[in-house]
């Protein structure tokens, strides 16, 4: 197969070769758009579960009927038994008709429960954060340009969420080691975060390295806020937050150490956010990327598991705020190797591209002038 000739119909019994296509392979690919559309349906009210603490609820409780559900949860009944309903025919419950009594699969109440890193409910967030805004995407492409961050009102407690269980259970003892610099960290040096978003990650950093000095940087006034009334609460005297738009961060050698965090493909100019990154790094400073792990050639994505998905949040979010700035829209798949070369081409002569079990959608990008 080549780059030119991607079979598009696999699994679906068409031919793919221009033929005429059969009943069979027609009623296959009717039965697949039905199969999307009771499985969006079932991310959607999965994503329900999770932002009303069903999931939670329910996997600490024994069979049980759609009143007990209720109370556990402080929610409406009849919200929570039509719920369960698609929930039963999703496959997400189980079900007892003799007994009425409701039960999550235990098979399942791990992806869906939890504050850890394996709760992919919490991404399904996305799903109904791009049902939001769909119709006025649906005019962007007549019309070109994106939707604005003020668009995306719920954005930055998904993002933060989603990242924050990676950092709480990797930031320290997995993330920074990668970038070799830990032993520095402990002895004291000048970390920025780049696109902070609420400053989770500088606070957890902060926390680890209290002889270390933390600045995040991010240009929505309510990240930095929520940045700002986390480190209070944890009495962080070594973190501090800045509104900033990184295009024009025009500090010189000021930093040992560099963190971006999944921002890089939102800016609107992010050539000009590496430079001022290289250039805001000491001599022997590090610079750590984190970004999405995916090819920049979409023959390479066809097999990508959530491959769909990074196109689609692209599409609703990340190129879409890009180019409402009048920037460059690289999108969510912008792609490793793209990565790598902007990263050199900013003036980095030492780009290392590492991996984390733990994280199967990042790349991590060690880089050192």
């Amino acid at each position: 197969m080549t780059t030119t000739d991607i079979d598009l119909t696999a699994g679906t019994g068409a031919s793919g070769d221009g033929a005429s296509t059969s009943e069979e392979a027609v009623g296959a690919a009717a039965a697949r758009l039905l199969g999307i559309l009771n499985d969006s349906s079932a991310a959607v009210l999965a994503s329900i579960g999770h932002q009303t603490g069903l999931f939670d609820v329910m996997a600490g409780l024994p069979p049980a009927s759609s009143e007990q559900i209720a109370d556990a949860a402080g929610l409406n009944e009849r919200y929570v038994r039509e719920w369960l309903g698609g929930m039963v025919t999703a496959r997400f419950v189980r079900y007892q008709p003799a007994a009425g009594t409701y039960r999550l699969d235990p098979a399942l109440a791990p992806s869906v429960s939890g504050p850890g890193v394996d709760n992919l409910a919490r991404m399904l967030q996305y799903v109904t954060l791009m049902g939001e805004v769909a119709g006025r995407i649906a005019q962007k492409f007549r019309t070109g340009g994106g939707l604005g961050y003020e668009d995306y009102p719920d954005f930055m407690h998904i993002q933060a969420g989603d990242s924050g269980s990676v950092h709480d259970a990797s930031l320290v003892s997995a993330i920074l080691p990668l970038a070799g610099c830990v032993d520095s960290l402990r002895a004291g040096i000048d970390v920025a975060d780049i696109g902070c978003g609420a400053g989770h990650a500088v606070n957890l950093m902060a926390e680890a390295f209290p002889a270390s000095r933390f600045t995040g940087y991010d240009f929505s006034e309510d990240a930095v806020l929520a940045g700002r009334a986390e480190a209070r609460r944890l009495g962080l005297g070594n973190a501090r937050f800045e509104i900033l738009d990184a295009a024009a961060l025009d500090i010189v050698e000021g930093y040992d150490l560099i963190t971006v965090f999944d921002a890089i493909h939102d800016q609107a100019q992010p050539a000009k956010v590496l430079e001022n990154i290289h250039n805001a790094l000491c001599p022997d400073g590090t610079f750590l990327m984190v970004d999405i792990k995916a090819s920049s050639n979409l023959a390479d994505n066809v097999e990508l598991p959530w491959g769909t998905f990074l196109y689609a949040i692209s599409t609703f979010h990340c190129m879409s705020v890009s180019l409402a700035q009048g920037g460059q829209g690289l999108g969510t798949v912008w792609g490793v190797q793209l990565a790598e070369s902007m990263v050199r081409a900013a003036g980095f002569g030492n780009v290392e591209v590492k991996e984390l079990e733990e994280d199967p959608f990042n790349a991590y990008f060690v880089a050192r002038k």
